[in-house]
């Protein structure tokens, strides 16, 4: 079983944490500050480490096996209150006390990360963004912003699996030029008609892809990108004071979606060579992958939760740039208003130009 690991202040014993700010190790409450690197010590065994795994056969009715699988039972160090988790916890707070507990089996032997990019932004940025990110929206209902309700806000450490490969690949495209001119009361449209072929190579290096079934994937994507420039050797006590879950969705499984991006992001790339043309469509393409490699990074992401008439909204930040991104309700009535007037105007300047023409 996983072992909780509680940084604790050598001047007071308080529950120190990874400050954003400072990018240090700070208690909250004598103030005291720690680089996270002089408690690599307390990392070192993570390496080494394999989850226990032990068996009790009881006269007394046991939960079953796929009960246990997906639940953990620990001990707050501070409080002695119990911590239950799921399988894919790898840091979280006591309910009790709310003092910072990581769980540092979770991360142990093969399950370790090799990097992970620290928070940036604190929770009182992610609430700064969210109400600038609300303001402006003309078909959000006007009592959103003033009703809605902040229901939770916590920064959550996700996991990703980073892709690096290099490809070769092939393209043809099909694509067209349009000549238009007139004669007296005559109009003449000429199309002329192209095959493009193109190769060459790419190399691609921290392809991300979500590991936790927890999180949407196009909401991880929308908050992209992360910069890996700042990424740092994996460490335990960068988790302190955050959320943190291990992948349930292991490299392999993420392969798929890996060469989805790769082939998206090549196909726009070679497209974008096909210079001068007025269409461009590819027709058909060959890509081969070579010299592909997978890693495990923790990417830091503030989640926010927000109600409003019985509905909740959730929206996500990444911790490092501030990008932030979520659904939020619509008015209908505001909707249709300026549907209304857009169509209008668009008619307008149709009849305009139409008008223009014919003189």
């Amino acid at each position: 079983m996983a072992q909780i690991l509680e940084y604790k202040c050598p001047c007071c014993s308080g529950i120190i944490e990874f400050d954003s700010a400072t990018q240090m190790m700070k208690c909250p409450y004598c103030d005291t500050t720690f680089d996270p690197a002089a408690l690599m010590e307390m990392d070192a065994s993570l390496n080494e480490q394999q989850p226990d795994q032990m068996q009790w056969d009881t006269p007394q009715e046991s939960f079953t096996d796929e009960e246990v699988s997906g639940m953990n039972v620990y001990s707050c160090k501070s409080c002695g209150g119990e911590i239950i988790t799921d399988a894919t916890t790898g840091a979280t707070h006591c309910p009790f006390c709310g003092n910072p507990v990581v769980l540092t089996g979770a991360f142990s032997g093969a399950l370790k990360p090799d990097v992970i990019i620290p928070f940036k932004l604190s929770k009182e940025d992610a609430k700064a963004a969210l109400k600038k990110h609300m303001s402006g929206k003309k078909l959000l209902p006007r009592l959103f912003t003033k009703d809605s309700h902040l229901d939770e806000i916590k920064g959550v450490y996700v996991p990703f699996w980073l892709y690096g490969a290099d490809v070769d690949a092939q393209f043809n495209f099909h694509a067209t030029r349009t000549r238009m001119w007139r004669s007296g009361n005559r109009e003449f449209t000429e199309i002329t008609h192209f095959r493009l072929d193109r190769q060459g190579g790419l190399s691609f290096d921290d392809v991300p892809v979500d590991g936790s079934t927890k999180m949407d994937d196009t909401m991880m994507e929308s908050i992209e990108p992360f910069d890996m420039r700042e990424a740092v050797p994996f460490q335990t006590a960068y988790l302190s004071g955050y959320y943190a879950d291990k992948y349930d969705v292991d490299a392999t499984a993420s392969i798929d979606r890996a060469n989805q991006r790769i082939k998206n992001s090549t196909t726009e790339a070679f497209t974008a060579t096909a210079l001068g043309y007025g269409t461009v469509t590819p027709q058909g393409s060959s890509i081969q992958v070579h010299n592909g490699k997978a890693k495990y990074a923790m990417y830091p992401v503030w989640l926010l939760t927000t109600s409003y008439q019985g509905k909740n909204y959730q929206f996500a930040m990444n911790g490092q740039t501030g990008k932030i991104v979520g659904d939020m309700p619509v008015d209908k009535n505001l909707y249709w208003k300026w549907h209304l007037i857009y169509t209008a105007i668009a008619a307008g300047i149709s009849w305009l130009v139409l008008y223009f023409f014919l003189l």
